[in-house]
């Protein structure tokens, strides 16, 4: 099946989304600095049985690159609005690392929309990741951006990648390859800009900004299944049992080998859990006045965050 980029304006942008299948709704969200070609690879598989719809974030991909507001929950926000413009009401949602927050904080606005949840390697779960990241927010990481853009410099990093490991564990391992492809798209002036915005919404110096943990007991009756490559370099694999201990009764996966991508470490694997976790679960339905409660008795005691350093 070709899945090709189809365009709709909201709020008088042009958001790129790839949608094929028929059947209940899946909206699959990726991570930053990425788009939805990261999910071609279980793209097919999910639509004989659902109908997906893959969109490319504002600020990312082909989709518009506007001085706008980046922040997670208008990331949210804005998968609300493209739903409704596709006339599609209540979504099962899977979100890949920044896409986690986004899902996530998808399911906490709006949770009379959102009938499941699939985390894949997500943002939220504490303050550690990839030095990469933290990097991005301090003063003149525009310039580096635009340097790693530049393909000799790019095939450069991938040849030092085995000496980037020795020193300290700073590299990107099975995950480098594809991470510098999407690194080139940083030549473009607008595509820097809206990464650095982005990046500076979730995240400062100290690590990761966003955080879930304090409002995961909403969760508690959303079926909620988290994947995490068991070697992740982005965002610690150990954050995985946090989403899995913080998220009652969630289910998780572990993709021995895998690194930030586990969808692309093994995609028919990848396409059978998630299929399962869909067909074995029945969707969540929103009660006003149970919310109500739920949010009058507030926070119980949670595993706190750990602290970054």
């Amino acid at each position: 099946m070709t899945v090709d980029l189809r365009f709709r304006e909201v709020h008088g942008y042009r958001r790129a989304l790839r949608i094929a299948g028929e059947g209940p709704p899946l909206l699959l969200i990726h991570g930053l600095a990425d788009s939805s070609e990261t999910w071609l690879p279980i793209f097919d598989e999910l639509a004989e049985h659902h109908t997906v719809i893959a969109p490319d974030l504002l600020g990312h991909g082909e989709s518009d690159k506007p001085r706008a507001d980046y922040a997670v929950a208008a990331y949210a926000c804005g998968m609300r609005d493209l739903l409704t413009v596709l006339g599609i009401d209540r979504v099962s949602v899977v979100g890949h690392s920044l896409g986690g927050g986004v899902a996530m904080q998808f399911a906490y606005q709006f949770p009379e929309r959102c009938e499941r949840i699939v985390l894949v390697s997500s943002a939220g779960m504490g303050p550690e990741v990839h030095p990469a990241v933290r990097l991005a927010t301090v003063p003149g990481a525009a310039g580096t951006l635009k340097l790693i853009s530049a393909a000799p410099v790019r095939h450069a990093v991938l040849a030092a990648e085995p000496v980037l490991r020795l020193l300290g564990g700073v590299g990107l391992g099975p995950d480098l390859a594809y991470m510098m492809t999407r690194y080139a798209r940083f030549a473009d002036p607008e595509a820097r800009r809206a990464f650095l915005r982005t990046v500076r919404g979730a995240a400062d110096i100290s690590g990761q900004a966003i955080t879930m943990l304090d409002r995961s007991y909403l969760a508690a009756e959303l079926p909620t299944l988290v994947i995490w490559g068991d070697r992740d370099p982005i965002i610690p694999a150990a954050h995985a049992e946090v989403a899995r201990t913080a998220l009652p009764g969630s289910r998780l996966e572990v993709f021995e080998g895998a690194g930030h991508f586990p969808h692309h470490h093994d995609p028919a694997r990848f396409a059978k859990v998630v299929g399962e976790f869909l067909r074995g679960t029945a969707p969540a339905r929103y009660d006003r006045g149970h919310w109500q409660d739920v949010l009058r008795e507030g926070r119980p005691d949670a595993p706190a965050a750990s602290s970054g350093t």
